[in-house]
């Protein structure tokens, strides 16, 4: 493998590469850089954690660093349009580290903070602009930002822009840039959408693929975990405090705001440190959960995929998908966030019957079949455990009671009654359970799995397990009623 200084790159980036310990550049670098540098557009697809921020920061860094010999207030040359305020960030501090011993001036511009000291920066002189489109575009409509005089123009994470609904706030910003410029275009992804904006931003690009969206990342070992909705936060809680895992920290990914945030207030009820990321919170908040996150302050950090953008982190060891994504390729992004730098990494992900259409996808995405672990306590038709309340919000607890449903019947004996007074949609429940008996093939354990540490608990034993009807379907629960 080639080393920096093979691809082109002048000392003073070389030497400050090697004092943040980076000495043999990535594929995707390797490919990018020696083209980027002659001023050649680059159209680049790379798998999440490959060292994209690198492929073209260096290269605008390299070709802008005879601009600080002339005098005065220089004009925006650069602009790096990104989605997310966290990937924004990240690329703006890249740009301080490998910068370091350049001259060159850079600011990042988001939303969701005061733009003062954003607009302090601008009135000072900036070379390089990093920015989210909406505060962007705010900014310029103010008369802060001039983009006339761009000479390089970076669309990261292009993908990921469509996906926010921001394709209308880029096609704003490309009007306002000159045709003449470089462009340099990155995207994990390149689906049909993607594929036509970058037809129309792109002159003759050198093209550069590492790693397709549609593989995974070989050192992360991947498993799932069948479970009801409604018992997915007992099984969370169940691996953390498992000492044979030793998990110091994990990134849990949930589909939505609201659900990270009710993940979080039930692993600190239970005495484990988590906090949330996602675009309901300030800038700062999200900042602070991040830092405490690196730092290992903080266990758990529970994201939504929007939010996870930005977040790198070379040892993080457990990536949990407390939901899977209906998107395949979000799938591999996520668990991109782990097995990085050369490490081992583990994925695990909590599948419900609701689910399982998702898992296919994702199976035949990436041309694997993901393991599936049957040895734990919270299989599917597991029982809420006593004094727990059931999640009203998951869809097996979407009925609304009935008042029926809450009366005690007198002939019933005194330990039916306890039973009930410590259990929600206790006659739900009951009629769920009998039906289970009688349906073994409703959820059903898969013979794929490995078994593992989990030891399946007394307190399951009243649901019946009959091997000999169990079906296997490729893995997956087979919805035939019998």
């Amino acid at each position: 493998m080639k080393a920096f200084i093979e691809l082109g790159l002048a000392s003073p980036l070389v030497d400050a590469l090697a004092r943040q310990g980076y000495e043999t550049p990535t594929p995707i670098q390797a490919q990018a850089i020696p083209s980027a540098i002659k001023g050649h557009d680059v159209l680049g697809t790379a798998q999440t954690g490959t060292g994209k921020t690198a492929a073209f920061t260096l290269p605008i860094l390299q070709q802008l660093m005879p601009i600080v010999e002339k005098p005065g207030k220089r004009p925006v040359r650069v602009l790096i349009l990104t989605p997310t305020r966290e990937l924004a960030l990240q690329i703006d501090e890249s740009i301080e580290s490998y910068g370091s011993n350049t001259k060159l001036n850079h600011t990042v511009i988001f939303g969701g903070v005061g733009q003062k000291s954003q607009t302090d920066a601008l009135k000072r002189g900036v070379d390089i602009i990093t920015a989210t489109p909406g505060r962007l575009l705010d900014l310029m409509n103010q008369g802060f930002i001039d983009l006339r005089r761009i000479e390089h123009f970076v669309l990261d994470e292009a993908d990921r822009m469509l996906d926010m609904g921001f394709i209308h706030d880029v096609r704003k910003v490309i009007a306002k840039i000159p045709a003449k410029r470089q462009t340099l275009f990155f995207s994990a992804t390149m689906p049909e959408e993607v594929v036509k904006l970058s037809d129309s931003l792109l002159k003759n690009p050198i093209r550069v693929s590492v790693d397709p969206v549609s593989t995974t990342a070989e050192k992360v070992q991947q498993k799932v975990f069948k479970v009801d909705q409604k018992l997915k936060r007992f099984l969370l809680r169940s691996i953390l405090n498992n000492e044979s895992f030793n998990i110091p920290s994990v990134l849990v990914f949930t589909r939505t705001k609201h659900g990270a945030d009710k993940v979080v207030k039930d692993l600190i009820k239970n005495d484990i440190t988590a906090q949330a990321i996602h675009g309901n919170k300030s800038q700062n908040a999200r900042q602070n959960a991040l830092k405490n996150f690196k730092k290992r302050d903080t266990r758990v950090l529970v994201a939504t995929d929007i939010a996870a953008r930005g977040i790198d982190i070379d040892e993080l060891t457990h990536v949990i998908n407390y939901e899977i994504p209906n998107i395949p390729e979000t799938y591999v992004h996520r668990i991109g966030r782990t097995g990085r730098a050369g490490n081992s990494g583990i994925a695990w992900s909590f599948v419900d019957r609701e689910e399982m259409k998702y898992l296919k996808d994702i199976q035949k995405l990436i041309k694997k079949e993901i393991e599936v672990e049957t040895n734990h306590e919270f299989l599917p038709g597991t029982l809420l455990p006593n004094n727990e309340k059931s999640d009203s919000s998951t869809n097996e607890d979407r009925k609304p009671q009935t008042r029926n449903s809450k009366k005690q019947n007198p002939s019933q004996s005194k330990d039916s009654r306890n039973y009930k007074l410590k259990n929600l949609n206790d006659t739900q429940r009951f009629k769920e359970k009998k039906k289970k008996e009688n349906d073994t093939s409703y959820w059903g354990s898969d013979s794929s799995g490995s078994g593992g540490a989990f030891t399946k608990p007394k307190s399951n034993e009243g649901v019946k397990q009959n091997p000999e009807k169990k079906k296997k379907n490729n893995g997956f629960w087979s919805s035939k009623k019998r």
